[in-house]
């Protein structure tokens, strides 16, 4: 544990912090009957968000700034025994002092909230699919499982009540359940055409479905080419949010893929509800009303956020809000009434590109956005690394929503940056909205396969910003050593502390009011889940689930199935520090030996490791480096080669330090000596897509 008393660098608005709210204890309702949207967290934490509003707010205050020296950790559950692989993306939820869990595995865990005691253990049957949390009521547990099975567990026991399967809808099997009112509201996923779902709690009956793609004679199937809706995608990825007093529940609908995320041109028209929120009535589905975020996405722009209910108000008037955003970097603030836009959004012109039948407008909050939407052109042989959303060499560099057809464009905050899918925060006693994100530029052209390149050499890094959601501008931003928009979600506190969990494994504490960070614990694997608070026998905790997931590191976030506990006067020690993740983008294929290549690199053409053979070939695929990964010595001279076969002229681009950019014609070979130890990423000025890294290290005695 490390307490940190220095001041941090932020960015400040000069606007007013909001009142603190009242805490009457005397008739406050209890967060676990979930009869509101909006109570907060005490001595539960009751569902993924924390409440129905996804507000991820503890009206708990016994740990505060001044105490926090004294934080530690009480107790560690490794609950799948020192499980070291796999991808875990569940918050927990705590009712009655139980914390209950999925692991990486797709078991469901018990555990005792005062002890770390494993009280059961649900074992599932039907593969390790990717889980992202439970719900709990009516005395049971609700989890999903392989072949699209929702299961309902005794919360006491952990033995199966029921299971019901559903097929058609999309896969059931990712998205956290949420139980309100004898209901299961469900999104599915990685279908062809995928819906929101609302279950009877007591035996699984489906009571409606809300398509994410609507069909012949349903309204929107007009914005929809043809018959391109049957395969939409257009996914609820995430949890809605749920109004009972509005009777509304609101998802949110991903991308659109109809053949391809980044290929437009057959399915014309905006491709409703794809990137939207949708307010449906929660007792029989029927629309209410929508908000498109983005148009005719050709970028997998898609924000999926859980939506999060606010009250505040504008301009002096109380308003009903739902906050919506996410990969955009931007916060659409809307009545949650009826959709409008009480602060503004414009419908602005962007670049067009006719064959992909583009959008003529999309939608800006007229206060801009939180996170920059352009890459930086900052030149080579600069600052190392530099500005985080500095663009990779040689690409065509554009702004959000550019114009791409087959000439790979480079953008921000990209597919995997803004605030993807991690969990935001509504603080009731700053007033402040509070999400992490990340920089993690893209590439999109209808050359990329998937969703677009991430190109090999960037760096993929982020940030915490705070926004005040009565005015939709900044309080404060602060930049981070990591991308934290995949499921690093942030819990808040009545003492005005914010708690996020890293990819490097660091638990931190910040101050919520200016982003200062205050405190930190090594977990011991990556976090990809929320922090959540809760209390016993008047105690404060503070829980997290350090398991570790592969995006955007990859493999090299580690991984663990730690349940970490943490309060007042804990004396429990820090796990080992991991292996940190790879920031930068790796390249394609693994290092080869210098000796064996004679220290040369042949440019545009593609190597098979296994034979030690160059493809014969011109190529412009990722891995057209021969090969991709060279690992050297210090003091070795690096030889590049552009075979006379080739066609074109290619170059060696360095970057980012700017070491050398060698352009040479069809036969022309060119040398570098590399003296330091390090990385050193090269791209083609041909084309940037092949990428290739010397890395030189000291060789072991």
């Amino acid at each position: 544990m490390k307490l940190r008393l220095g001041l941090s660098l932020v960015v400040l608005s000069l606007c007013p912090l909001a009142a603190p709210a009242g805490d009457d204890h005397r008739h406050r309702p209890r967060a676990a009957d979930l009869n509101d949207c909006c109570t907060a967290g005490d001595e539960d934490f009751p569902k993924v968000g924390g409440n129905l509003g996804n507000q991820n707010y503890s009206r708990l205050k016994q740990i505060n700034r001044a105490k926090l020296r004294k934080l530690g950790a009480v107790w560690l559950n490794k609950i799948e025994g020192g499980l070291t692989t796999g991808n875990n993306q569940s918050t927990p939820v705590v009712v009655d002092g139980v914390i209950y869990l999925e692991s990486a595995l797709g078991n469901v865990i018990a555990v005792d909230g005062r002890t770390g005691q494993t009280k059961w253990k649900y074992l599932q049957t039907r593969g390790n699919l990717t889980r992202r949390g439970v719900a709990v009521g009516q005395g049971l547990v609700y989890t999903l499982s392989g072949d699209n099975y929702v299961v309902a567990l005794n919360k006491d026991t952990g033995e199966v009540v029921w299971e019901r399967q559903h097929e058609g809808w999309g896969n059931v099997e990712k998205v956290a359940v949420v139980y309100y009112g004898g209901r299961l509201f469900i999104g599915t996923n990685d279908g062809d055409r995928n819906a929101a779902l609302a279950l009877d709690a007591t035996n699984g009956d489906k009571l409606w479905h809300f398509w994410g793609s609507p069909g012949p004679g349903e309204f929107g199937n007009d914005t929809w080419e043809g018959d391109t809706w049957q395969e939409a995608g257009a996914a609820p990825w995430i949890h809605p949010a749920i109004d009972p007093e509005l009777k509304t529940v609101y998802f949110t609908f991903g991308n659109i893929r109809a053949g391809s995320s980044q290929n437009g041109s057959t399915r014309g028209g905006d491709n409703l509800f794809g990137n939207s929120i949708v307010a449906l009535d929660m007792e029989t589905g029927a629309y209410k009303w929508h908000f498109q975020s983005v148009h005719h996405d050709i970028w997998d722009m898609d924000n999926v956020m859980a939506p999060v209910i606010v009250d505040t108000k504008i301009r002096g008037r109380e308003r009903k809000l739902i906050v919506y955003g996410s990969k955009s970097g931007m916060y659409y603030i809307l009545d949650r009434r009826d959709g409008s836009a009480p602060l503004g959004i414009d419908e602005i012109p962007v670049a067009q590109e006719p064959r992909q039948k583009t959008s003529p407008t999309q939608p800006f909050p007229r206060q801009g956005a939180w996170t920059e939407t352009c890459v930086v052109d900052q030149p080579l042989g600069t600052a190392v690394p530099g500005n985080p959303n500095r663009a990779v060499p040689n690409y065509e560099r554009g702004c959000i929503y550019p114009a791409h057809w087959d000439v790979p464009i480079l953008s921000v905050p990209g597919h995997g940056g803004g605030a993807d899918w991690n969990h935001h925060s509504f603080s009731h006693s700053t007033g402040l909205m509070y999400t992490g994100f990340g920089y993690v530029a893209a590439a999109h052209s209808l050359t990329e396969s998937s969703n677009g390149l991430r190109p090999p050499g960037e760096y993929q890094t982020g940030g915490i910003v705070a926004v005040d959601p009565s005015t939709n501008r900044i309080r404060w931003k602060k930049r981070m050593p990591y991308s934290l928009a995949h499921g690093n979600g942030i819990l808040t506190t009545a003492s005005d502390l914010l708690f996020i969990g890293q990819p490097d494994g660091n638990l931190l504490a910040l101050d919520a009011r200016n982003g200062e960070e205050l405190w930190r614990f090594q977990t011991g694997a990556a976090i990809s889940a929320s922090p959540i608070s809760y209390e016993i026998d008047g105690e404060q905790y503070i829980a997290i689930y350090a398991g570790g997931t592969g995006i955007p590191y990859g493999n090299s976030a580690p991984r663990g199935d730690n349940l970490w506990a943490f309060k007042l006067g804990g004396k429990l020690a820090e796990a080992p520090i991991p292996p940190a993740p790879i920031v930068r983008r790796p390249v394609s294929g693994g290092p080869v030996e210098g000796s064996i290549v004679a220290n040369t690199v042949i440019l545009a053409r593609t190597y098979n490791a296994t034979t030690n053979t160059v493809g014969a070939t011109e190529s412009t695929a990722v891995n057209g480096m021969a090969p991709t990964h060279l690992r050297i010595a210090p003091g070795t001279t690096v030889t590049f080669t552009n075979p006379a076969t080739n066609l074109n002229t290619h170059c060696a681009t360095q970057f980012f330090e700017g070491l050398f950019n060698f352009r040479l014609a069809p036969g022309e070979s060119a040398t570098y000596r590399f003296d330091q130890p390090g990385e050193y990423f090269f791209n083609d000025c041909f084309s940037p897509r092949p990428t290739g890294k010397v890395e030189v290290i000291q060789p072991i005695p």
